[in-house]
């Protein structure tokens, strides 16, 4: 299998989709939606076997100091093969240069961040509001 990287804003609805509810995330029910947000982000890279999308890595930025990681998922039948890992670095590579990179990670996921070079902030918390689209 060879894991192909690609640095594309373009992705069909059916696609995004198919990697969001692979990892059973409720945004994957729009994908009208999601199709025009990678559209929006300033960085998207993704992960491709053949055809098919499996992992996904989006980041906002203000443009010189400060880039959000907003999405980072990989289709859970390809877990523990780096893929996470190699969409991290690509992301740190690209804002190499900005004085800080910023994810909001679950607790399960720390361990994940952690091991990427994340630090956990001891002096602020995340917060968000969620809204349902009805």
């Amino acid at each position: 299998m060879d894991i192909v990287y690609k640095d594309i804003h373009e992705f069909s609805e059916k696609d995004i989709e198919q990697l969001f509810l692979s990892v059973e995330w409720s945004s994957g029910h729009f994908p009208d939606k999601l199709k025009i947000a990678m559209k929006n982000f300033s960085t998207v890279y993704s992960a491709w076997d053949g055809d098919k999308l499996i992992g996904m890595i989006c980041a906002m930025d203000d443009g010189i100091m400060n880039a959000y990681v907003h999405y980072l998922l990989v289709n859970p039948e390809y877990h523990g093969q780096t893929i996470g890992r190699t969409l991290v670095q690509m992301i740190k590579e690209h804002y190499k240069d900005y004085m800080r990179i910023i994810v909001i990670a679950y607790n399960n996921e720390m361990h994940f961040y952690e091991n990427c070079g994340f630090e956990k902030s001891e002096v602020s918390s995340p917060m968000f509001i969620t809204s349902l689209w009805t």
